[in-house]
């Protein structure tokens, strides 16, 4: 029976505590179990970020050779990047001020909006490419909300769609690779009311519903439209979900932490869960990263003794109420940690897909450790070593990078595909530079005119060698976070996608929010108490090289209403900035522009995508180039080379407290029950994007 208030309206399942912040309680819920209404995972007593301010400043064939040739374009080839000072903070300022003109960005920023639709500058066009359960493989059928199954759902696209990456294949044609992060059953099906009163059907679907999705998309035109296609054999189509046979790789393969009675070998994981941001290899792969995956799970409480302080660590449920949504484990036992404890250690991974390969088994790379992970951003370090940049996005979490013990062969695909089984570690620690009797709370900025400072990465481990006293190899690659809490690292706000700049080689972290800094916290990383609106920060590495072990640090935004005096713009006129809150994805394009997509905006309008050079007089100089419609958020998002088209994931539209399919707070973008799609947005005259 349907849980109702006195005015005849469904009351949504296991929302009762109030929530806070820009993000609906009903995402929260399905996203990430409620994360913010628990304590948090972290409990070390590392510094928070700034805290020790007071220490001294240390100073395949012709398909894949096309796709390659854009991925190696994107993520740089070795020494492309000019070197600079060995100083630090030299580095900073040269990639800070060195250099460019003044951007050719000409569009009329978006106005903050709480209106339904995707909102786009004025002399532009959009479509929606591909849109929950269009048809993906053959055989799949046209998508009927009233009547969906856990079969039609494996061959259709799946639900909240967020990195999205292309593969070139021509011109006019290409593979689009998207995540499915998770879903939201409240708005999927009719008369939900959790998980344990769900359907065995309803959770099969959700199941299905997750992973991700590659599909063949081909221009319209000749300009920047893009669309699904859909005859001919789309021979690349492929649809992985929480139920795909995967492979371990790399140095906790077949370790006893990852072995389970139905994988005695501790091989062959099953699924993937909570896909979220990714990056690319430079072989043509995708690297899609497993964030939120302990919400999946029931009575973390019950694992064996000598595994409750990991469990608790990474967040894991207990018990099988409370937050819930799902219940998967209703269908699938393995779920059940009291009686699968080593489940949950089989996700929080780095899957490698191969787009080319339909059949190919992904990867889940182990060196790259476990944790809840956003992004897999690579590159080429100068010695020609790979380079992956990753966040952990949760309230204290930390920045690591992980460096190949080999280096990059271009044209050897064999070899390549060994880099990231065997390498280094490593994570993040932060020093800031300025007295702490200036940071004090209020915004301002120090003596020195930046909120900046040096950090060093720590070496966790190096294929079976360890660095962590008191912990294996297999022990830090399993639980990465207790390694980081135990060599030091430092706290930050949320980390989530990184990237890296395509010629200064600066690297961009965006870090979210974090609503539980207090003033006792304030630091000059992080200078405001409560962090609502979130930072972008900015690294860079000695001599810009990517496997240099120190760097320089600087905060590049903090982000608010440009009125408020607390917020910072890297120095440009705040009166000519568009207001910005939450930063969660970010891109560049060819140009060096910084994209940038936000997630739970706290400034009282949709979420939406910005844009702003990083160099040059226009650094700074943040534009708002899109909004999503109400109770969505802006995922991606990724500028194609030419510079034609801008993808963007509208993820959970209409997702607010109150929805639901008989009362929908979202009808985008057909007119009916709101649907996760990914857009394209373009020039109508077919000119470079911003333009």
């Amino acid at each position: 029976m349907a849980n109702l208030i006195g005015d005849g309206r469904r009351l949504l399942p296991l929302l009762s505590t109030p929530h806070k912040g820009g993000r609906s309680a009903l995402t929260c819920q399905f996203r990430c179990g409620n994360a913010c209404a628990h304590e948090d995972g972290n409990t070390s007593d590392n510094a928070y970020f700034g805290d020790v301010v007071k220490e001294a400043l240390s100073r395949r064939g012709m398909l894949r050779a096309g796709a390659l040739g854009a991925i190696v374009a994107t993520v740089g080839v070795a020494g492309a990047a000019p070197a600079l000072a060995d100083d630090p903070k030299a580095d900073a300022d040269g990639a800070r001020h060195g250099g460019g003109s003044r951007s050719d960005l000409r569009f009329t920023p978006v106005a903050p909006n709480k209106d339904d639709k995707l909102t786009i500058p004025d002399g532009y066009s959009s479509s929606v490419v591909v849109r929950w359960g269009d048809p993906v493989l053959p055989g799949a059928p046209e998508f009927d909300f009233d009547n969906q199954t856990a079969d039609a759902q494996s061959k259709q696209f799946g639900y909240n769609c967020d990195y999205v990456t292309m593969f070139p294949m021509g011109r006019d044609r290409a593979l689009l690779c998207v995540n499915h992060e998770y879903t939201d059953e409240n708005l999927m099906f009719r008369g939900y009311t959790g998980g344990a009163a769900a359907t065995e059907e309803q959770i099969k679907i959700a199941l299905a519903a997750h992973g991700a999705s590659v599909v063949e998309i081909e221009r319209v035109g000749g300009k920047g439209e893009w669309k699904l296609v859909t005859n001919g054999r789309r021979r690349y189509n492929r649809r992985i979900t929480a139920q795909t046979p995967m492979k371990f790789s790399g140095p906790a393969a077949g370790s006893k932490l990852l072995q389970t009675a139905a994988d005695p070998k501790g091989l062959k994981p099953v699924g993937m869960l909570n896909n979220c941001a990714g990056g690319t290899t430079p072989w043509g792969t995708v690297l899609t990263a497993e964030e939120n995956f302990d919400q999946y799970f029931v009575n973390g409480d019950k694992v064996p003794a000598e595994q409750k302080p990991y469990a608790e660590r990474y967040t894991l449920p207990s018990g099988t109420s409370g937050d819930f949504a799902r219940r998967f484990d209703r269908v699938e036992e393995r779920f059940d940690l009291a009686k699968h404890p080593n489940e949950a250690n089989r996700f929080g991974w780095i899957v490698e897909i191969d787009p080319f390969d339909p059949d190919s088994t992904p990867i889940k790379r182990t060196a790259l450790g476990r944790l809840k992970h956003e992004a897999a951003t690579t590159t080429i370090a100068k010695d020609g070593r790979l380079v992956a940049y990753m966040g952990d996005d949760s309230r204290f979490e930390y920045i690591y990078k992980f460096v190949s013990k080999d280096r990059f062969r271009p044209g050897n695909d064999r070899h390549n595909r060994t880099l990231l089984d065997e390498g280094t570690l490593y994570v993040a620690k932060f020093t800031g530079d300025s007295p702490k009797s200036e940071i004090d709370g209020s915004g301002k900025l120090p003596s020195d005119g930046l909120f900046d400072g040096s950090g060093e990465w720590i070496p966790l481990v190096s294929g079976k060698k360890s660095f962590v006293d008191g912990m294996t190899a297999e022990e830090v690659l399993v639980y990465t976070r207790v390694a980081a809490d135990k060599v030091g690292a430092t706290k930050m706000d949320r980390p989530e996608d990184v990237e890296r700049h395509p010629t200064t080689g600066g690297v961009y972290v965006a870090l979210t929010n974090n609503s539980r800094r207090t003033v006792a916290q304030v630091d000059e990383a992080n200078p405001l108490p409560s962090n609502k609106h979130g930072y972008v920060m900015e690294i860079v590495e000695k001599r810009n090289d990517a496997g240099a072990t120190t760097f320089a640090w600087s905060l590049v935004l903090v982000c608010g209403d440009p009125n408020n005096a607390t917020t910072y713009f890297a120095g440009f006129d705040k009166t000519k900035v568009s207001p910005i809150s939450c930063p969660d994805n970010v891109a560049f394009d060819r140009d060096g522009n910084l994209w940038i997509g936000t997630d739970g905006n706290d400034l009282g309008s949709n979420d939406g995508l910005f844009v702003m050079p990083v160099r040059g007089k226009d650094r700074g100089h943040l534009r708002q180039f899109l909004t999503v419609p109400i109770g969505a958020e802006t995922c991606g998002p990724m500028v194609t080379q030419d510079q034609r088209s801008v993808f963007v994931a509208v993820q959970h539209p209409g997702e607010t407290d109150d929805a639901s399919p008989e009362n929908p707070s979202s009808r985008w973008p057909d007119g009916d029950q709101p649907m996760p799609s990914v857009a394209v947005v373009w020039h109508s005259q077919g000119k470079k994007i911003g333009a």
